[in-house]
């Protein structure tokens, strides 16, 4: 059963890597922990997603406000390790990340984004209900929902 835990002193150190050909499009365990720090103070919120006591991947959101000031759900990260890809792991965990956005009710959008040429990220997140804003940084496409 997949199951989001916070990233604690017990499990941050969790050997977690997707496979070479993915790394131009996913951070590391070691960024997306960066990056956390980073957002702390803006809802940071960083899990290790297991299956029963397996840590499998990895995952995080925060609160990102737009020039205008208006708030959405910034879903930053999610990487599933190369030796459990396949296996529907990403999909659960990113619709529990969403249920705690939810929950959370702090905002009624999410954003998120990928690189351009991860077809199986884009999938992904269309199955999920994201669509494309229209709008690119670089070569980062980005998709919003709404909650």
């Amino acid at each position: 059963m997949i199951e989001l835990h916070p990233v604690t002193p017990d499990n941050w150190r969790s050997e977690l890597k997707v496979a070479p050909e993915q790394e131009k499009y996913v951070a590391n365990a070691a960024v997306l922990l960066a990056r956390a720090y980073a957002y702390r103070e803006h809802g940071g919120r960083a899990f290790v997603i297991y299956d029963d006591e397996t840590p499998v991947g990895m995952a995080l959101y925060y609160y990102y406000f737009d020039e205008d000031g208006r708030g959405a759900y910034d879903f930053s990260q999610l990487f599933i390790d190369e030796r459990y890809q396949g296996r529907g792991f990403g999909t659960k965990a990113a619709e529990l990340v969403l249920d705690l956005m939810r929950e959370d009710g702090r905002f009624d959008t999410v954003t998120l984004c990928y690189i351009e040429g991860n077809d199986e990220a884009r999938r992904l997140y269309e199955k999920l209900g994201f669509t494309h804003t229209g709008e690119a940084d670089g070569d980062e496409i980005i998709m919003e929902k709404k909650l």
